[in-house]
């Protein structure tokens, strides 16, 4: 899909794919689920964790970011990183309502 295309969904609609493209793929959610077990982490204990280069945690962290479902803290060139939780709940209520209004008209 385009860029130029986006701007005919809606907010809503973006922003559900948006998180879905973070779960879509495997390391995503293994960095998510590295990130949730600890109290905070660095990037460079993510590259050691997941077993992926360091640039390749790196883009693979900046789209769990755009979606919303860090929060980070500087320390001098690293990054600690922890999990937006209420970012997560807010995902799972879109989710849920997405699911309730759908009809079940399937043959």
């Amino acid at each position: 899909m385009g860029a130029s295309k986006l701007d005919i969904y809606s907010e809503d609609i973006t922003t559900m794919a948006a998180m879905a493209k973070v779960f879509a793929h495997p390391a995503r959610v293994a960095i998510l689920q590295y990130i949730s077990k600890q109290e905070s982490c660095i990037c460079n204990d993510i590259v050691d964790e997941i077993g992926l280069s360091q640039p390749t945690i790196s883009q693979h962290l900046k789209v769990i970011n755009d979606a919303g479902l860090l929060k980070g803290n500087f320390e001098g060139k690293s990054i600690c990183y922890c999990l937006n939780v209420e970012r997560f709940q807010e995902f799972q209520s879109q989710l849920n309502s997405f699911f309730n209004k759908t009809k079940s008209n399937c043959c």
